[in-house]
């Protein structure tokens, strides 16, 4: 028996999900850069204003803490939703199932159809799928998706304000613990450091090209740094 058309529900991805693992690793990453360069920028941007170390701790770990804050929030807050997606779809498929066996069972059978297998050997599979778990069977090749698995919000939070303050904690320290002469020109280059590396981590979860990435992200935050020490310089000037 060849697989009928199938049905269209347009608001199902039928795609699989990206490693889990990657994606944390990833988010992980891009969280230390995001806190290297905001701390970096508002710790030379007051050490170009002032030569005061009560004045620097305070902007930097004002700037730390506020960072992780946010970017816990946001991830929170995000992933929240994103799971909020996950089980809605799961509801649905799960109600699809109950009320139309038959449909669900066509559309199965095409999406195997339509990575290379037979129509026959097509609804083959997706019958035997679906007698030994037609759920398990529909949210894997539909939705990507692993009921067991749903993404953490709170473990999403967590890594990401963990992340976040361990990149901040590298210029924090630099520009803290060197002396007023040598502050700025080693924090430039412990955060050139710093960023280099995490762009060649992240291109290289990606697998995507290493040169390019690190060259992006490097001058990227040297960028920022030389923009706020400008401005650290102007007001510093304006107000001395």
């Amino acid at each position: 028996m060849s697989a009928s058309p199938p049905t269209q529900h347009s608001a199902e991805p039928h795609a699989s999900a990206p490693g889990n693992k990657l994606n944390w690793l990833r988010a992980g990453v891009l969280g230390a850069n995001d806190g290297i360069v905001s701390t970096a920028g508002i710790v030379i941007g007051v050490a170009a204003a002032s030569a005061d170390r009560g004045h620097i701790f305070t902007a930097g770990i004002a700037g730390l803490t506020a960072g992780a804050v946010s970017m816990a929030l946001g991830e929170y807050v995000s992933v929240s939703t994103q799971r909020d997606t996950e089980k809605a779809l799961l509801a649905k498929e799960s109600a699809e199932l109950r009320e139309q066996p038959e449909e669900e069972l066509e559309e199965l059978a095409a999406i195997y159809e339509a990575k290379g297998l037979t129509p026959e050997t097509a609804w083959q599979v997706a019958t035997e799928l679906t007698e030994n778990d037609a759920f398990a069977a529909h949210v894997d090749a539909e939705l990507g998706i692993d009921p067991e698995e749903l993404t953490n919000p709170w473990q999403a939070a967590i890594s990401s304000a963990i992340s976040f303050t361990t990149g901040a904690a590298l210029p924090f320290l630099a520009i803290m613990l060197l002396p007023p002469h040598l502050r700025i020109p080693i924090t430039f280059l412990v955060v050139a450091v710093a960023l280099a590396l995490t762009g060649f981590l992240s291109a290289t979860i990606g697998d995507a090209g290493r040169g390019r990435a690190v060259l992006r992200v490097t001058v990227g935050g040297v960028i920022a740094m030389a923009v706020t020490y400008l401005i650290g310089t102007l007001v510093g000037t304006a107000v001395g």
